[in-house]
């Protein structure tokens, strides 16, 4: 019987940046929805999170996952329950980051994930992201 239980951090962002999720309330409900789909489809997140014009989801990859296809499903169905809940059109950009993490570092990157709030209120989405291709090791 294979086994598998890999820790992935993926971060997308609304298409061009636009705050689509400035609505705390429409954002947690987001949320809310993402978690609930993605327990339906057999896929375990452990958290998720973001801001205004980006999400963080982490999750663990199982055996006859791939990234791809979980950032696809969830991505898509996402974007298409949250215009249906009449909050908007939300669109993603294309693509996505991911980055496995070290089972010593899953409690840095949750609480990392739920403090996304302050911290973007002082850094943008565009200087995490540079961070985050740059000084991976530093940050999970």
């Amino acid at each position: 019987m294979s086994y598998l239980s890999l820790a992935i951090h993926c971060v997308w962002s609304t298409k061009n940046r636009v705050p689509f999720l400035k609505n705390k309330r429409y954002r947690n409900e987001l949320y809310s929805h993402m978690r609930s789909y993605s327990i339906s489809k057999g896929i375990f997140v452990d958290h998720i999170g973001g801001f205004t014009d980006h999400v963080h989801y982490l999750f663990f990859l199982k055996t006859g996952q791939t990234i791809d296809g979980v950032m696809n499903l969830i991505k898509g169905e996402s974007s298409h329950w949250f215009s249906s809940m009449h909050y908007g059109e939300l669109q993603w950009q294309d693509g996505f980051f991911a980055v496995s993490v070290s089972p010593d570092r899953l409690k840095v990157v949750r609480r990392y994930i739920q403090k996304q709030e302050e911290h973007h209120g002082k850094c943008s989405f565009d200087e995490e992201y540079t961070l985050f291709k740059e000084h991976i090791d530093r940050i999970i």
